[in-house]
């Protein structure tokens, strides 16, 4: 199965894409599409859900916006998965974290959604390094800075 998220926003270029292509794949694809006005007709679809882990646990590949929760929470699980920035969102922050994810060989970055038919038929033959999350040491930072207030 293919699982499609755009988190909590929109997306609608994506899940209309995905839903074009659809028919033509050998698998299912279900969409998660948040608050899109697009509704689709060829996958199974809902908007939002409080988790999505049986989702992704179901999926053989993730096709994903770009935001950094979605991506982490993906990649922890080992899904292979292909990320596509949200031109829409105002900073384009997505492309420098899809940018930073693809250099460390963890997912695959689709610039061009023209190109989504052939990362799908290809991302199953590719090596990805495994996730793992970089230290959190805030805690520590918190502490030393206060110690240096008293």
């Amino acid at each position: 199965m293919i699982f499609v998220t755009v988190g909590t926003t929109d997306f609608d270029a994506l899940v209309r894409l995905m839903d074009e292509l659809a028919p033509t794949l050998a698998e299912p694809v279900v969409a998660q599409i948040g608050r899109g006005v697009y509704v689709p007709e060829h996958i199974e679809w809902f908007r939002l859900a409080p988790d999505l882990r049986q989702a992704y646990a179901q999926a053989d590949v993730v096709v994903s916006h770009g935001g950094l929760g979605t991506l982490v929470e993906v990649l922890t699980l080992g899904k292979r998965l292909i990320g596509v920035s949200n031109p829409d969102r105002y900073d384009r922050h997505q492309e420098d974290l899809l940018g930073y994810l693809e250099s460390q060989h963890q997912l695959v970055w689709c610039r061009d959604m023209g190109e989504i038919p052939r990362l799908l038929s290809e991302i199953r033959s590719m090596t990805f390094a495994p996730y793992t999350a970089p230290p959190c040491t805030i805690a520590d930072e918190i502490r030393s800075f206060l110690s240096l207030r008293r």
